[in-house]
Parts: structure tokens; C-alpha cells; sequence
């Protein structure tokens, strides 16, 4: 057996071997963030009423950047500041939740069956007298 031979044999990528194209596999879509489905939702209210940022963010006592930045998904605002921008577009907060989660839903892509988020709690089944300690 030659020396190069037994040389190539230890040798030990550092890095993984990228799969073939056809092998790899479609990149998990993300979870968007609450704070750009929120601001997305409050803008899109606000262009429908045909109001400005000047006049929402007046009626609502918040700075017009500040409710630029919400809109654009940059901040995440406080309950508070939520229902005071809400109230300004005549909604209330439960409103402005329905329309994010409404906005969510349609943006969801549906899993196939099988593939949970979390795994699986499988239960042992107790006995008179066992005693069991929560996790």
C-alpha cells in the first residue's frame, strides 16, 4: 500500500459536503414577526380611512415617527400604545387583534400532517399510590 493512499484515507472535512440540489431539502418558511403583522395591519387601516400619519399619531398622543416605525414593523409597541393607535382608527384593541390574526391565518402555510411544532407528551399511566413529580 503506498503512503499517499493511506494519507488520503485520514483525512476528515472540516466542513459538511453541501447535498446535491435535487437532494436538498425546501428552507422551512419563517414565522413573521408580530410586530410587522401588527404595523401592517394599523397601516393598511389607516390608508383605507384615508388618514395621514400626522393625523392618526395626533389622535392617538403618540409621535408620528414613532407610529411610522410601528407601521413599518421596527418597534414593538406596549399594549398601551396599541390600543391608543387602535382607538385612534376607531377600532379597539380585540379589533385589532382579530385583523392580525385574520392577517396570520392567510399568511399561514399548512403544514403537513404529522409535522407539529412541539414533540409529542406521551403519559405513563399512574397507579393508586403512585406518585408522580411535574417537569
Amino acid at each position: 500500500m503506498s503512503s499517499h493512499a493511506s494519507d488520503q484515507a485520514r483525512v476528515i472535512p472540516l466542513r459538511p459536503v453541501p447535498a446535491e440540489p435535487a437532494e436538498r431539502e425546501e428552507p422551512t418558511p419563517r414565522e413573521p414577526l408580530w410586530r410587522d403583522v401588527v404595523g401592517d395591519v394599523l397601516r393598511r387601516e389607516r390608508l383605507a380611512q384615508e388618514r395621514t400619519l400626522k393625523d392618526v399619531a395626533d389622535a392617538a398622543r403618540i409621535s408620528m415617527p414613532y407610529l411610522s416605525e410601528l407601521e413599518r414593523g421596527r418597534k414593538e409597541a406596549s399594549s398601551e400604545v396599541l390600543a391608543a393607535a387602535a382607538h385612534a382608527l376607531g377600532l379597539g384593541l380585540a379589533d385589532l387583534l382579530a385583523l392580525t390574526h385574520r392577517r396570520l391565518t392567510l399568511q399561514a402555510r399548512p403544514r403537513p400532517l404529522g409535522s407539529r411544532t412541539a414533540p409529542r407528551r406521551t403519559e405513563a399511566r399512574s397507579r393508586p399510590g403512585d406518585v408522580r413529580l411535574a417537569a
